[in-house]
């Protein structure tokens, strides 16, 4: 018990056996702002992507880890570290889910459907808006092109691994009625399940029988 509270207060991050089920379930936590190429105030909580990708690749590599618990607790953050996450949860090997608590904005919203199977509790919301700086409007043409790059990578991401549209997904990120004097949508708990982000509505009881159904399935292939 000693070294579990050890390692979550250290790095947020657990290995929970089940006896039972005879499943070690790796909880990794994606806190706060997702820290990118530029080092964060130490004043921010963040979740550190040189931390997170060689713990993803040890998990793929690990024996005794049968599948992963992923928390999402985040503002959202740098775009591409955001999204080196997401795609390196998506293909791992081992049967993954993620519970969104709280918040999952902006590029957390990629991360939340990078997993096998998404739940998000009810007061939970996820932001999704276009590609930005700080709310700043993109003048260089250049400059507009290579946002639009990355918007498309985004979108084609979170279609890729949900079921939105991606029609729909572009019309909720031009909202303009959901952000004050900005374009996006607010959506909350149910209404990711409504748009078809996120699978179901459920807390860590679900999110765990989930796990479990998929690390059974997983190891009769």
């Amino acid at each position: 018990m000693k070294n579990i509270e050890e390692n979550i207060k250290a790095f947020g991050e657990v290995i929970i056996k089940n006896d039972e089920k005879k499943h070690n379930i790796y909880m990794l936590s994606i806190i706060g702002e997702i820290e990118g190429h530029d080092v964060l105030s130490s004043n921010v909580k963040t979740t550190k992507y040189e931390h997170v990708l060689p713990k993803i690749a040890a998990i793929e590599e690990s024996n005794e880890i049968d599948g992963v618990l992923v928390l999402l607790n985040t503002v959202g953050g740098d775009v591409e570290a955001g999204l080196a996450i997401a795609e390196l949860i998506s293909s791992l090997s081992k049967p993954t889910v993620s519970l969104v608590l709280g918040g999952s904005h902006s590029i957390g919203v990629p991360i939340a459907v990078s997993t096998n199977y998404s739940f998000i509790v009810p007061s939970a919301t996820m932001v999704i808006h276009p590609v930005r700086v700080n709310g700043t409007v993109i003048g260089a043409p250049q400059t507009y092109d290579y946002f639009k790059q990355i918007q498309n990578r985004i979108m084609d991401f979170v279609t890729t691994h949900s079921d939105i549209s991606k029609k729909r997904l572009e019309e909720i990120m031009m909202e303009t009625q959901q952000l004050t004097k900005d374009l996006g949508t607010i959506l909350v708990g149910s209404q990711t399940v409504e748009e078809k982000i996120i699978n179901e509505v459920g807390g860590i009881k679900e999110a765990f029988q989930k796990l479990h159904s998929l690390i059974g399935d997983n190891s009769l292939k």
